[in-house]
């Protein structure tokens, strides 16, 4: 039996993962998601990995390494990688609860992306009970904060990165199943308007107001965009009481281009929004980056492998360079041979109609384990 003929069940691998989707671990949650990363660490070590957990760091929670046994364990082998945080907040579940309807299945972070590293563990799991060997040693590493630019675990994702040949991502598939070969740099800001307070029923003409600056800059900011960079506010914090003007204004903005070139020169003319007007001091900083990650020739070429297995299935992927910054952008950005969007088909992603296609868990299940016996 080869990989792509393994039994996989898709109502069996959604029985699975429900205790994971109702295990919501929302990225500011650091007790939350190491709730998340124990179920995942006791599935591994059930289907026989060896567990580490790597203590979190800068407020985050932690991440799990699991490694397989293998007669190669010190060469270069495959890691895949995946995120346990989602962007819901803890009680999401009331207004999205787990449930199926018609061919899909709802649930907070079903999609992005814990369907994905269930099906990688599933894949592992087949593999192993049909007694494939992979032809190279393979690792997973399930990381805690990518979904804020992944601050604390970047080194940690690059290192282990480099120890490997591939990589990996069960991240969501394309709309239209594509895999995904290439990732859109993305640089996040933090922005701070810092103003007069005063009281707004009896002096409102001594108060100069954060808020207000603060909205002025968002609509100069978002009018920045173009073809090829774009800019967005997504956080806005401000004021304390409505009867006074507020001193202070917080907000986070988020930049997307598709060549790195296109992101340093949206860089440039973020920060020089900086400055100080009407006894206001407005201030942008830079905070996390994604690189931009282009395909190489070897990325092209596991695509193509990942291609003709899928037809060995029973379906058809493309490939494409995507936005939406995954982890992914780093380790392509190294050079190691990197395939994304491995994970489930689906939409709705960080919004309250986020859902799989339940079929997919086993389509995409087979498609990642002939990859893990394929590629060596």
């Amino acid at each position: 039996m080869g990989a792509v003929d393994l039994p996989f069940d898709a109502r069996a691998m959604l029985g699975g993962l429900r205790s994971w989707v109702e295990c919501e671990s929302p990225t500011w949650d650091a007790a939350a998601v190491n709730r998340m990363m124990r179920l995942a660490a006791h599935e591994l070590a059930v289907v026989g990995a060896h567990i580490e957990t790597i203590p979190g760091r800068m407020g985050f929670g932690d991440c799990l390494r699991a490694r397989f046994a293998h007669p190669r364990a010190d060469q270069p082998g495959i890691l895949i990688l995946g995120h346990m945080d989602t962007v819901h907040p803890v009680g999401t579940l009331a207004r999205l609860p787990f449930r199926e309807d018609g061919g899909r299945c709802y649930g907070p972070g079903i999609l992005d992306m814990k369907g994905g590293n269930y099906l990688a563990i599933e894949a592992m799991r087949q593999l192993l009970r049909a007694e494939i060997q992979t032809p190279l040693p393979v690792t997973v590493l399930f990381t805690s904060d990518e979904e804020v630019g992944s601050p604390s675990t970047r080194d940690l994702i690059e290192a282990e990165a480099a120890r490997h040949r591939y990589v990996l991502v069960p991240e969501p598939a394309r709309a239209d199943g594509s895999v995904v070969t290439g990732r859109y740099a993305i640089a996040r800001f933090n922005l701070e308007a810092l103003g007069r307070p005063s009281h707004a029923g009896l002096r409102l003409a001594e108060g100069r107001s954060a808020i207000r600056a603060m909205a002025r800059k968002i609509l100069e900011i978002e009018a920045m965009t173009t073809e090829s960079c774009t800019f967005s506010v997504g956080v806005v914090h401000g004021g304390e009481w409505v009867n006074c003007v507020p001193m202070v204004c917080r907000g986070e903005a988020l930049s997307m281009a598709k060549r790195q070139t296109d992101l340093d020169q949206g860089v440039e003319r973020i920060l020089a929004l900086s400055v100080t007007a009407d006894d206001v001091v407005f201030t942008v900083t830079r905070g996390v980056t994604r690189p931009v990650w282009e395909p190489n020739a070897a990325t092209l070429a596991l695509y193509e492998t990942a291609r003709q297995l899928a037809s060995s299935i029973g379906f058809a992927i493309g490939h494409q360079m995507s936005g939406g910054g995954s982890d992914a952008n780093f380790t392509g950005a190294m050079g190691i041979t990197t395939l994304d969007g491995l994970g489930v088909g689906g939409g709705g992603q960080h919004t309250l109609e986020e859902h799989i296609d339940i079929e997919s868990l086993a389509l995409r299940g087979r498609l990642l384990a002939g990859l893990l016996s394929g590629i060596g």
